[in-house]
């Protein structure tokens, strides 16, 4: 069943952007009475049929509403940006995993550089590609992109969060199901991920301050974007619904 945004229902009844009408009618081909899934972007889902075609205009009769598969855990993913487009699979699979949100942060051995402008650019790159991965697993709500930050403003925000979690190639002992096993009521979690360069020590240490936790993903050192997938998952199996 394929997967819709619509603008805001009247009595049961949507109409679709027209970019998700041109998806709909010139790449899919869709008729009158098929079913798809509609979705408002803020959480809810219905079930529901292509009704009238009006030129380029594509309204959807809602049926049913769908229940609700947000994760019951917040995570929060704040990744040291990366060079290329690794930030773009790592927006995918994050939104797959059911995370909350993802902050690219300029850290010490961030090899990239964005100014503010750019900064916003590369944000609504990520927003699309959020979206995109949302209607493609039938997610009600799209992964939160925030502006690449400074690392002292995500310091900040980092303290706000129940348990935040650094995966680290210099940690040792403490692994993230032992985090679990300290803190399994934790509903709102941060997780930091170092650039290709890694996180500093000093970094670390301002985190740690914070009441970060240092954790270990085995003797192996991992690639940004596989150590973000895998810390997403693994916090998604313990504290969430994968």
């Amino acid at each position: 069943m394929h997967s819709f945004y619509i603008e805001a229902p009247v009595d049961g009844v949507a109409t679709l952007p027209p970019e998700e009408a041109k998806h709909a009618l010139k790449v899919l081909r869709l008729r009158p009475g098929d079913e798809v899934c509609a979705m408002d972007g803020a959480g809810s889902r219905w079930r529901g049929e292509i009704g009238i075609i009006d030129g380029s205009r594509v309204s959807v009769k809602l049926l049913e509403s769908l229940a609700d598969n947000e994760a019951p855990v917040r995570v929060t993913v704040y990744e040291g940006l990366p060079k290329a487009d690794k930030l773009d699979f790592i927006a995918q699979k994050l939104t797959e995993l059911g995370a909350a949100a993802l902050v690219p942060v300029r850290m010490e051995r961030c090899v990239v550089r964005l100014d503010d402008k750019d900064g916003e650019k590369r944000r609504e790159r990520l927003d699309k590609i959020a979206r995109e991965a949302a209607k493609q697993c039938g997610r009600g709500v799209p992964l939160r992109v925030a502006a690449p930050m400074d690392w002292r403003v995500a310091l900040r925000a980092m303290e706000g969060h129940d348990l935040l979690l650094i995966p680290w190639e210099e940690a040792s002992g403490t692994r993230i199901r032992d985090a679990f096993a300290s803190a399994p009521e934790a509903r709102d979690i941060g997780i930091v991920i170092g650039p290709e360069g890694g996180i500093t020590p000093a970094e670390v240490e301002a985190m740690v301050a914070t009441g970060g936790r240092c954790v270990t993903l085995g003797p192996r050192i991992l690639r940004t974007e596989t150590a973000a997938v895998v810390s997403a998952a693994l916090v998604m199996q313990l504290w969430g619904d994968v």
